[in-house]
């Protein structure tokens, strides 16, 4: 049994509460009539429980009620020291001897914290980075990515049996646009001849497109056409669409070229994802799924679920569901995004058969995943309930929103570069280097820089949409990646100083502080922290979490004594905490996908 599987203390409050409230009152209460919560901070206590919801039982005034209730708690359940009123809230001290014991077990336990998935559990598919094959990665794709492969971190830690999965777009008018523009302007250039990253020099033609395109239209547009028409007329654009019919239809050459350029990328994207550390267990490809939707598209058709409007395009009709009609198949026959969707979907319930299927996907997609999960209910498919879309807001930057087709994204790798390349420059000016070899030095730097971007980016609530300011990010004091590393760093240095010293067992009736009691209590709500954080999808949770650890940790170290401590059962318990919080530290972080040294 693991630590995050064992009787709590606030069961056992709320479960002698209830013995209480129908020994003295003669009433049976549920837990969920219990009103129970942590004490605030300022106020002596760890549990607070409001009775005035209550007395209408009791038939006495709040004081008196939570008085009677104390005193059975503090009577009948070990655990509980002693207790305060304060009006109507009736705060419970937990005994020092609990709070040790709690500290021994989950020092004693290698998994603190985590929850070992069932054999048989049925998996869970979370669904992030879904990069399209016509540009590099960018700082949206870092959000995308660092949400993704943590929240699926964190479910594995809550006892879930996660597959992580990525759908890669390499298919459809986006991916030809970059395809025609080299084909037209590249003059044969390739990574190996210029030396340049191959998904960003499928970008760069990706740019080059959208500039033809837009001084074709403005021709267009000062010829008198309409700015609409001028849109879809506009030569450049007209190709773009030829060349994925090409496709569609396997024309040789369109498709060696196509085979010849997403190679490119994908050696390009490899890179990126390894320096950003995130990884996939399966990935699909649109290009091998788009077929089998259009399939179940034509077949929804001839069912009558989907219906054909003049020019040949099949849609579903989705306006007695209060949303409106969506393209399903254009009149060329060929595909839009829902129907790769769908034939992915279909693809992984067969290939999985899920409990729930997961999809990172910013919040402009809202809308797409609620007429997904309908359509796919509407084609027979029960197993579309189990569709959850994670949404989460936008990252901008001071200057505003990026544009991938005006090319003033912010590129990924280049971010990652700049990140580090900045750590480096703060570590050193801080002196944090000193008797480092340069490899050693510039893992560090990995370390501090990456930790710091990754940090920033998911300490904010995924629904919210973010302001991306990297220099803020790298800061070794508030909230931050590198001073929750530091701490780390800190515990490692005062552990080595102890080297020789035993700190495998204490002494329970040992007397605690009030900072080694706030220590212990916030270990002791790791466990729940990360299923709170499983539950709603949300790496802020753990982030912040180990912010306040390592805050309360730091205190504990400039109060109390450590190394100098003569008392050898005390010196033997502050290390084991030490140890302990720094365990925590390390695996909260890991979480996060952040590494954390043992010396800065």
């Amino acid at each position: 049994m693991t630590s995050s599987e064992k009787c709590t203390i606030e069961k056992l409050i709320s479960e002698s509460f209830i013995h209480a409230f129908q020994s003295l009152y003669n009433h049976s209460l549920a837990f969920s009539d219990i009103s129970l919560q942590q004490t605030r901070k300022e106020i002596e206590g760890d549990f607070t429980i409001n009775v005035f919801p209550l007395i209408r039982f009791s038939k006495m005034s709040p004081e008196q009620t939570a008085h009677q209730l104390g005193t059975y708690l503090q009577n009948n359940l070990a655990e509980i020291d002693r207790f305060e009123v304060i009006k109507g809230f009736l705060n419970l001290i937990v005994a020092n001897k609990y709070w040790l014991w709690q500290a021994q077990l989950a020092f004693s336990d290698p998994q603190f914290g985590f929850v070992e998935a069932a054999m048989d559990a049925p998996a869970v598919l979370i669904e992030y980075s879904s990069p399209n094959t016509n540009k590099p990665l960018h700082l949206g794709h870092i959000r995308n990515n660092l949400l993704g492969f943590s929240i699926a971190e964190i479910l594995k830690a809550s006892g879930q049996h996660v597959k992580k999965v990525n759908l890669v777009n390499d298919r459809g008018i986006h991916i030809c646009k970059s395809m025609l523009a080299w084909q037209r302007y590249g003059n044969g250039e390739t990574p190996e001849s210029t030396g340049i990253k191959g998904d960003h020099l499928v970008g760069k033609y990706y740019v080059q497109f959208d500039k033809v395109y837009k001084s074709e239209m403005q021709q267009l547009i000062e010829s008198g056409m309409e700015e609409e028409e001028a849109k879809k007329q506009a030569p450049i654009m007209q190709a773009a669409q030829q060349m994925l019919r090409d496709w569609e239809a396997k024309e040789d050459k369109i498709f060696a070229l196509w085979q010849m350029m997403n190679s490119w990328v994908y050696k390009g994207f490899e890179v990126t994802y390894n320096r950003l550390g995130v990884d996939f267990d399966q990935i699909y490809y649109e290009s091998e799924t788009y077929l089998l939707g259009k399939s179940i598209v034509e077949k929804g058709f001839e069912s009558g679920v989907l219906f054909r409007k003049e020019d040949g395009s099949i849609w579903a009709d989705l306006t007695p569901d209060g949303l409106d009609q969506k393209l399903l198949l254009r009149a060329d026959g060929t595909s839009v995004y829902m129907t790769q969707d769908i034939g992915t979907a279909l693809l992984r319930q067969a290939d999985f058969e899920p409990q729930a299927m997961l999809y990172v996907v910013g919040n402009e997609q809202n809308y797409h995943f609620d007429v997904l999960k309908l359509i796919l209910t509407k084609l027979g498919y029960p197993w579309a309930q189990n569709i959850q879309h994670i949404s989460y807001g936008m990252v901008e930057l001071p200057q505003g929103k990026m544009k991938s087709r005006e090319g003033t994204v912010v590129d990924a790798d280049d971010l990652m570069q700049e990140i580090v390349e900045n750590a480096g420059l703060i570590t050193t000016q801080l002196g944090k280097i000193e008797g480092l070899s340069t490899e050693e030095a510039q893992k560090l730097f990995n370390q501090i820089g990456l930790g710091a971007l990754k940090f920033f980016i998911l300490k904010v609530d995924p629904k919210k949409k973010m302001l991306f300011n990297p220099e803020e990010s790298i800061d070794f004091n508030g909230n931050t990646g590198p001073f929750v590393q530091y701490t780390f760093a800190r515990i490692q240095s005062v552990l080595r100083k102890a080297e020789g010293q035993t700190f495998t067992a204490w002494n329970n009736s040992l007397l605690l502080t009030e900072k080694e009691r706030n220590l212990i209590k916030l270990l002791h709500d790791y466990p729940a922290t990360i299923q709170s954080a499983a539950a709603n999808y949300s790496p802020a949770m753990i982030a912040n979490y180990a912010y306040e650890l390592a805050k309360e940790y730091n205190q504990f170290y400039h109060e109390i004594p450590i190394l100098k401590e003569e008392d050898k059962s005390l010196l033997s318990f502050r290390l084991a905490l030490s140890d302990l919080t720094a365990k925590v530290i390390k695996s909260s972080m890991a979480l996060l996908g952040i590494e954390v040294p043992n010396r800065m």
